[in-house]
């Protein structure tokens, strides 16, 4: 199963959902099952590692941490991946109108709500547990599949 993790710039919420949801595999032992990445709806960071903060959230939760070149999302990621996971709705929407999906249900939000952009709010605890929590249940989920 292939899961691409998505938000703005591809430095803080979809490499923390990348890494957290690689040790949740990796602890579940199913790493076979899986093709874990990460990628922004925006190239304006690309290049760039995992963002100081949301790096250092993830060590103090005991979450390994691999280099990332922060990217933006293309064509053949779209048809790639069986599973793309935005952070917001609008990432969902941008996905649509950019680029030709498919099915739209292969595009999915982690949560219920949006979680919150800790570029903007300073918040890297709360983005943490959101995307911690929203990692747990879409492995759960996905587990069924297998």
């Amino acid at each position: 199963m292939k899961i691409l993790f998505v938000c703005l710039g591809n430095i803080c919420r979809s490499p923390m959902a990348e890494m957290i949801f690689k040790e949740l595999v990796r602890k579940q032992e199913l790493e076979k099952h899986f093709t874990i990445a990460s990628a922004g709806i925006s190239n304006e960071e690309e290049g760039k590692d995992i963002y100081p903060p949301a790096k250092k959230i993830l060590l103090e939760k005991g979450i390994p941490i691999e280099k990332i070149s922060a990217r933006k999302i293309t064509q053949s990621d779209i048809s790639y991946y069986d599973y793309i996971i935005v952070m917001e709705s609008y990432q969902k929407d941008r996905i649509l109108k950019s680029y030709e999906v498919l099915s739209s249900t292969k595009i999915r939000s982690l949560n219920a709500k949006d979680v919150a952009d800790p570029w903007y709010t300073g918040n890297f605890y709360l983005t943490y547990e959101e995307i911690y929590n929203g990692c747990s249940n879409l492995l759960e989920k996905l587990k069924k599949e297998l």
